[in-house]
């Protein structure tokens, strides 16, 4: 195995171009290979060291996050855990303490995992990752970037540089719920990201919902036109119905599919009541699940 710890993008971008693999906090890709998943890569290249893909950046047009921001920076910062609240929501249940620590969102996206707990906020944001390689950048709608479970349509010499986030517009919250049995170390058994901006009538306005674990990718939800104008209850509830009927669950050690058809689409609920109480102003502290006791008592 050869390993290099890159001192610049440039040198990560020729690696890559050479055939090799990035890694940063290593929390998928380490834990992956102890358990079998799948063999470490032939060629490794470190890219922790580039503070460049470390800063979060607050723009006109929205929030450009880099590739090497940990969950505990998204959890902790003040713009992402208000005005792009559902972010930090999935951030702060992402493992533990000093998976949070180490683990990037970058690192989590590339992994294209259905279960991953930033992907429905990210979605429902409308996100864009930012992906560059030795021939030019390009920027994907992160609803196109996940192939299928652990795979990206991302070309293997590109490397994920960055994450564009729009600013939200007018009276907008936003939120990720999940079901879980406890508190710490849990894979999502389903989960439900919602982004809900509030008309003037105090309806919903526009409204988008995605999520967890109930499909080989991030599922969004469709067919949310006739939610629209409806006041948050009813809206609430007829979200509650689309997410159960779009969702594909299998049956696994966790949860059965006709378990996860039905919790799916209260969590789904959830979400946008809480994205709802979110845009009409009210705080709710991050991460949702805490905040409104879903989970097992800590």
């Amino acid at each position: 195995m050869s390993f290099l710890i890159a001192q610049s993008v440039d040198e990560v971008l020729a690696a890559l171009a050479a055939g090799a693999r990035p890694i940063a906090g290593g929390t998928d890709l380490v834990v992956g290979a102890r358990h079998g998943k799948a063999a470490l890569p032939e060629a490794l290249v470190a890219i922790d060291r580039l503070s460049e893909l470390k800063a979060i950046t607050e723009t006109s047009h929205g929030v450009i996050i880099g590739a090497l921001v940990t969950h505990h920076d998204i959890e902790s910062h003040p713009l992402l855990t208000t005005v792009y609240a559902g972010l930090a929501d999935g951030s702060a249940l992402v493992g533990s303490p000093s998976t949070r620590h180490l683990g990037t969102l970058g690192g989590n996206i590339m992994n294209g995992s259905p279960a991953m707990d930033t992907g429905a906020a990210l979605q429902v944001l409308g996100a864009e990752v930012e992906l560059r390689s030795t021939a030019g950048s390009r920027r994907v709608p992160i609803a196109s970037l996940w192939a299928r479970p652990g795979q990206t349509t991302a070309a293997a010499d590109e490397l994920c540089i960055a994450i564009h986030i729009p600013k939200p517009e007018g009276s907008s919250g936003s939120a990720y719920l999940r079901l879980e049995y406890r508190r710490a170390m849990e894979i999502a058994v389903v989960g439900a990201g919602a982004s809900v901006t509030l008309g003037d009538d105090g309806a919903v306005a526009a409204l988008s919902v995605a999520l967890t674990a109930v499909a080989p990718i991030i599922l969004g939800l469709t067919d949310l036109q006739s939610v629209l104008g409806l006041g948050i209850a009813d809206a609430a509830a007829a979200v509650q119905q689309l997410a159960s009927a779009q969702a594909t669950p299998i049956s696994d050690v966790r949860a059965s599919d006709r378990y996860r058809r039905h919790t799916v689409g209260v969590m789904a609920r959830r979400a946008v009541e809480a994205a709802a109480r979110r845009a009409s102003g009210e705080v709710i502290s991050t991460p949702v699940n805490r905040s409104i006791g879903i989970g097992a008592a800590s």
